[in-house]
């Protein structure tokens, strides 16, 4: 529970926000912030670390306004948004290689990996620049992510942000998610957005997604069933995708793509610390 007092003097009210994160959350931002004080040499800061962390989470969670977070612990708006930028960056240094992901469930022992797309919404701004974010599929203006998660759904890599108006499988191929599959000898599950992705579907098959209905071929009940079974193995990954999504600034983001990738990677170190099945 963070408590905001207005500054003396000012006409502005006294509120309280509420704060759901762990302690083992509050005390990794803390100490990586005091971790950057220490490797910068700084001999003074405005507020203690865990103070800096509760701020800074309280924007990641809530969306709280800058300029309220400001005002209720008496620095400037600027202050919150320069120490938001550096957590930012110091926990989307922790986040997950692919590579390093996937060698790690495999050293598990797991044998698949669940694979999907989600569309991250940001604001609607005018001009030809933004047309690219747009993405038909969703009818709205967004970043798309890859991600890839555990069987329980925990998510363990997400990919760099590409413009809403890619395709999933054109990003997959950009990361080389099926090269790195084989290197580590694992599979994924994935929707049908994925038919298509595997270049070896016969000889040495790494994607496995459903079947498709064709003019000329109707699904037999086989196939139908075989669908369903598979939709559900793959039900975890929204739950992945919820758990990520619980931090509201991702509501409506406002920063471009490669900040945008920065945010996402620190709120999955976060989510990861957050919820571990």
């Amino acid at each position: 529970m963070t408590n905001n007092q207005p500054a003396e003097g000012s006409q502005h009210a006294v509120y309280q926000v509420s704060l759901p994160v762990s302690k083992r959350t509050l005390d990794l931002v803390g100490n990586l912030i005091r971790q950057e004080r220490n490797r910068l040499g700084t001999r003074w800061r405005k507020v203690p670390a865990g103070t800096q962390a509760v701020i800074v989470l309280a924007v990641l969670r809530h969306d709280q306004r800058l300029s309220d977070m400001a005002g209720g612990n008496q620095i400037s708006a600027s202050t919150v948004r320069r120490w938001v930028r550096e957590v930012l960056r110091l926990l989307a240094a922790r986040a997950p290689r692919l590579d390093r992901a996937l060698k790690k469930i495999a050293k598990r022992g797991g044998v698949v990996v669940l694979l999907d797309g989600t569309l991250i919404r940001t604001r609607c701004r005018t001009g030809t620049d933004n047309r690219k974010n747009y993405s038909g599929k969703h009818k709205s203006h967004g970043l798309l992510f890859l991600a890839l998660t555990d069987e329980k759904g925990n998510v363990i890599w997400i990919s760099s942000a590409r413009p809403g108006r890619s395709s999933e499988i054109t990003t997959a191929r950009h990361d080389k998610i099926t090269a790195h599959l084989r290197e580590a000898g694992l599979g994924a599950l994935a929707d049908l957005g994925f038919v298509g992705l595997d270049d070896q579907p016969d000889d040495d098959p790494v994607i496995i997604t459903g079947r498709k209905a064709a003019k000329n071929h109707k699904l037999s009940a086989a196939e139908k069933e075989a669908n369903r079974l598979l939709s559900r193995e793959r039900a975890a990954v929204e739950h992945g995708f919820a758990n990520l999504k619980s931090w509201r600034v991702l509501t409506k983001v406002r920063m471009n793509t490669r900040h945008a990738t920065t945010l996402l990677r620190a709120l999955l170190v976060l989510t990861n610390a957050e919820v571990q099945r």
